[in-house]
């Protein structure tokens, strides 16, 4: 918890305290155009004074398909990249036809319906994501982010429209991981609707109290960390894809004419005719590529090469086999429902397809993948929210690790807990995947939005590619983009305004940690003394030494921190050995070990030390002073003391932002997680010295 703190700097975007300068930071609401978001200020621990310091990723492994590593990785990404969109079947072909229902069905509209579908996964997933997205990975890592942060190196500074694409799209992808598990496990459960004696079991009660049941258990286990449990993904989504690849092809044989929906004809001339119930129908489509980003989000765990087979070889042709069996088996029931004389009824296609001795262990299985998909997006969660941390743009988090070998397998308590109750509140009041399905797919559209204009910068400015080359690959990708995100606009009132407000809140709470950091930072600045002008003072006048190494943290190194200038004014004292300390974010993953520090002796009395870590890394700062001693600079860790200054923050009505943001503002300070804690210093070792300040 932050209490008081001195000085503005960042630590990991918590912010950090005292006298530290978190460098030029983008301010929301001014003309800020160049730079990152300071560090946030809260004590003087050595935030992100984000630098460009260049790391080395992991990239994706490569070599033949039939090399068993990539095999291995190829199977794993199988179990975790593709849970939310393999289980994209259970609702959206349904969905899209209750929407085509609203005009008369005909054999035209079931084909335009498969067509749109496969289409979307051809266009949106296979040739932006698979060929030409995955390209641009940040030394082997992908989503949001990570190419907001790789397109502000290809700049060569974070301009304010690269910095709001970034916080756009990650505050967008917050909303899919809340939305995400409560749409697949509710539409798993809808399929006891169909199983012969259980219809009159399957209330929206008992549905929504089985969801809960799930869910609360698959939250409860994250601190456990999922490497166990992890194993079973691959295999159980690999029975997965080969059982609604089978129920596909078995019933592409009731109407072999839905090969027909291969041809875009189809898609076109349905969106041409049906008006504003093609947008619809386009819309619902839409929930066949969710789940698409995951494929760029967790490219930094298994690899390009892995996700683009798997993709290619497996996920694609199981998923086009399903949409055409369930195509097929609509062709057949609506020329049933015409030779009987009946209404044509939209039925839970997935579902009906398996014979009835079946749909029980079918459901089974789709709980299962459903339980695998939400997992997927909590980890993205996780992942997400540690880069924002390591960026500036959250305070700091309590970040466990829940394995010794695998860095990417963290828990967030705080994120965990906040998905929890958002993804039980929308089973609790959307009660079935039906009622969810429109406020599904504008928050994933919006991030697929900017993840094309973010690639966009990228080819021109990292790739070379000349303007007529980015833009002949890119505005048919932005175009189509728009289209989907219009579609999906349509339902903004029944439902599509539920991600757009959790957006709204985030990108509010981003952006206010973003301009406070700032606002505190230049406060600091304009009271700071120069550490030169520090040194030359303590020459004229010493103060008396006493034995021992003093580390001050801070994350502007030029400027004397505030925990220093505290412990001369009221302790009277200087250390014999003084240590300015500084951690910098890498625009890069990770960071290799020897690049990890950095010396720069000031005088006799002064060292700076320079710490630097990837946004995928999670900072250690005694293991980092261990590398020290192969430079030159030894000390003891346990008979070091840590200053760190801390600030109590108040609110002011005259003083940068408005007074609700400043609320905002102090309480996400005082939730942060303590920086001791957060740089895994010995507590024992640490001395806190505070001031106050108004924002």
């Amino acid at each position: 918890m932050a209490g008081k703190s001195s000085g503005a700097a960042s630590v990991g975007g918590a912010p950090v305290a005292g006298d530290s300068h978190a460098g030029p930071g983008v301010e929301i609401s001014a003309a800020a155009p160049d730079s990152r978001p300071p560090a946030a200020p809260h004590d003087d621990s050595p935030g992100p004074a984000h630098g460009t310091v260049h790391g080395n990723g992991h990239g994706s492994p490569s070599g033949s398909l039939f090399n068993l590593k990539v095999l291995g990785l190829a199977l794993g990404s199988v179990g975790v990249v593709f849970g939310d969109i393999g289980t994209s079947p259970l609702y959206a072909f349904q969905a899209a036809m209750v929407q085509a229902a609203k005009d008369r069905v005909t054999d035209a509209s079931i084909l335009g319906v498969v067509s749109m579908a496969l289409w979307a996964l051809l266009l949106v997933v296979t040739v932006k994501y698979v060929l030409f997205v995955m390209r641009a990975d940040n030394k082997g890592e992908g989503g949001v982010l990570s190419l907001m942060a790789l397109a502000g190196r290809a700049l060569g500074q974070r301009t304010r429209l690269v910095f709001v694409l970034g916080v756009v799209g990650a505050a967008l992808f917050y909303g899919d991981s809340i939305i995400t598990p409560a749409i697949s496990v509710l539409g798993a459960f809808q399929g006891l609707h169909d199983v012969p004696g259980l219809a009159n079991v399957a209330s929206p009660k008992f549905i929504t109290f089985a969801s809960f049941f799930i869910l609360i258990g698959l939250f409860l286990i994250q601190s456990r960390g999922t490497a166990n449990v992890a194993r079973l993904f691959g295999p159980v989504m690999l029975v997965w894809f080969f059982t609604i690849a089978t129920l596909g092809v078995v019933h592409i044989a009731d109407s072999p004419k839905v090969f027909l929906a291969l041809s875009p004809h189809f898609a076109v001339e349905f969106l041409l005719r049906h008006g504003i119930v093609g947008l619809l129908v386009l819309g619902s489509v839409f929930l066949t590529v969710t789940g698409a980003e995951a494929l760029y989000a967790d490219m930094g765990h298994f690899g390009r090469w892995p996700i683009q087979a798997s993709w290619l070889f497996l996920v694609l042709p199981a998923l086009a086999l399903n949409y055409l069996g369930q195509g097929a088996y609509a062709l057949h029931a609506l020329a049933e429902a015409r030779a009987h004389g009946v209404a044509f009824e939209s039925q839970d296609w997935f579902f009906v397809m398996c014979p009835p001795v079946f749909r029980l262990p079918l459901v089974v299985l789709a709980v299962f993948a459903s339980a695998i998909a939400s997992q997927a997006v909590i980890t993205g969660a996780y992942s997400l929210s540690q880069q924002a941390i390591q960026l500036g743009l959250l305070p700091r988090m309590d970040v466990r690790r829940t394995s010794e070998t695998q860095s990417g397998q963290i828990y967030i308590p705080q994120i965990n807990g906040l998905l929890m109750l958002g993804v039980l509140a929308l089973v609790l009041v959307f009660q079935n995947s039906d009622n969810l399905s429109d406020a599904y797919g504008l928050a994933v559209t919006g991030t697929m939005l900017v993840t094309t204009i973010l690639a966009y910068i990228v080819t021109r400015h990292m790739w070379g590619w000349s303007r007529w080359m980015g833009w002949a690959l890119c505005a048919p990708l932005i175009s189509l983009d728009c289209v989907f995100l219009f579609a999906n606009g349509l339902k903004i009132a029944t439902g599509g305004w539920l991600p757009l407000t959790m957006g709204g809140i985030l990108f509010t709470i981003i952006a206010t940690w973003v301009r406070g950091t700032q606002i505190l930072t230049d406060k600091t600045r304009r009271d700071s003394v120069p550490l030169a002008d520090l040194i030359d003072m303590l020459r004229a006048r010493p103060p008396h030494r006493v034995p021992g190494t003093a580390i001050f943290l801070t994350s502007d190194p030029d400027v004397a921190p505030v925990a220093l200038m505290h412990n001369l004014k009221h302790n009277k004292v200087l250390h014999e050995k003084n240590i300015i300390l500084t951690v910098l974010t890498a625009e890069t993953p990770r960071v290799p070990e020897s690049d990890r520090i950095r010396i720069e002796p000031v005088s006799d009395d002064f060292k700076k030390l320079v710490i630097s870590y990837g946004f995928m890394e999670s900072p250690n700062v005694p293991k980092a002073l261990g590398l020290c001693r192969k430079h030159g600079l030894k000390f003891d860790i346990m008979a070091t003391s840590f200053f760190l200054g801390r600030r109590s923050v108040v609110p002011s009505a005259q003083s940068g932002m408005p007074m609700w943001q400043d609320k905002i503002y102090i309480f996400l300070m005082r939730n942060a997680a303590n920086p001791t804690d957060f740089f895994r210093i010995p507590p024992g070792r640490v001395v806190e010295l505070g001031a106050q300040v108004t924002v």
